[in-house]
């Protein structure tokens, strides 16, 4: 077991979350913990599923197979939109732990907002409820707005410890991470290397790396850790998972910071999934 020492942030309910965590959107099956567990064993604590993903089960596995302690674990999992009711959302939370085989999630998001359904009010009380009953340990959102972000606590009085938000250079979110700072809301990154797309190749991002000694992947991994954001990738190559989380021996200045802060695109999201019209069920 490969013994890596990655900085935590921390959340504003007083639990830490690694900085880095791992992606398992896809990994299924046996090829899923073979993938997942390799993870594990090459240093990644944080691990990112969700039931629309289909894969809790595999994730649950991998964890058993892995032999670290689960207290050692940040597992997160996330409510699909179309058990945004409220007792139905308890009862799927509660059905997701049992596929896992776990007792409880680190940490549990709404995974969209779906604004034009306008239950994910209902559905965040369902996780407030969660996490009184002791499934969740922390509860956060995926993809909300500042308007949807502000609604949550104007009717629960409860803020979310993070917002997983897409992210990445040609979309780098800057007012959406400003908001979630200034509230005390931690910023997560979906699809940090733009699900290994056009990003890798720019030659802005290879300049740096080919200067720094260092992949396309590392250097935008490392910007996004100097944004004081989380991410998440996904890799199931044994190499490119240890390359993720070699990020830490180096640092971007300031002038290499804003060169890949310039590459940000206003129409950079990738599949058009504009939160306050994208509905996912």
């Amino acid at each position: 077991m490969i013994e890596t020492s990655i900085p935590a942030w921390k959340m504003h309910d007083g639990y830490s979350i690694p900085s880095v965590g791992f992606g398992t959107h896809s990994l299924k099956g046996e090829r899923g913990v073979k993938a997942i567990s390799s993870a594990i064993e090459n240093g990644f604590r944080l691990l990112d599923t969700a039931i629309r993903y289909d894969n809790e089960g595999t994730v649950g596995e991998a964890v058993r197979r892995s032999g670290v302690p689960r207290e050692e674990l940040f597992l997160t999992s996330k409510l699909r939109a179309q058990y945004y009711q409220f007792d139905e959302a308890l009862e799927m939370i509660e059905e997701s732990l049992l596929r896992a085989g776990l007792e409880y999630w680190d940490l549990f998001l709404l995974h969209w907002p779906n604004p034009k359904q306008d239950q994910y009010v209902e559905a965040w009380k369902a996780l407030i409820q969660a996490q009184k009953n002791g499934w969740v340990r922390s509860i956060g959102v995926c993809n909300f707005m500042p308007e949807h972000l502000d609604r949550l606590v104007e009717e629960t009085g409860v803020k979310p410890v993070i917002n997983q938000i897409e992210l990445h250079p040609y979309f780098s979110q800057e007012e959406q991470r400003a908001y979630d700072s200034s509230h005390d809301i931690l910023t997560q990154a979906w699809s940090p290397l733009g699900r290994a797309g056009d990003v890798l190749q720019d030659e802005v991002l290879r300049k740096i790396a080919e200067e720094k000694d260092k992949s396309v992947g590392q250097i935008i991994l490392r910007w996004i850790y100097q944004l004081d954001t989380v991410s998440i990738p996904r890799s199931s190559n044994p190499e490119r998972q240890k390359q993720n989380l070699s990020i830490f021996d180096f640092e971007l200045n300031a002038e290499e910071m804003e060169k890949i802060n310039g590459l940000t695109k206003v129409n950079g999201r990738m599949n058009d999934q504009d939160p306050r019209e994208y509905e996912e069920f």
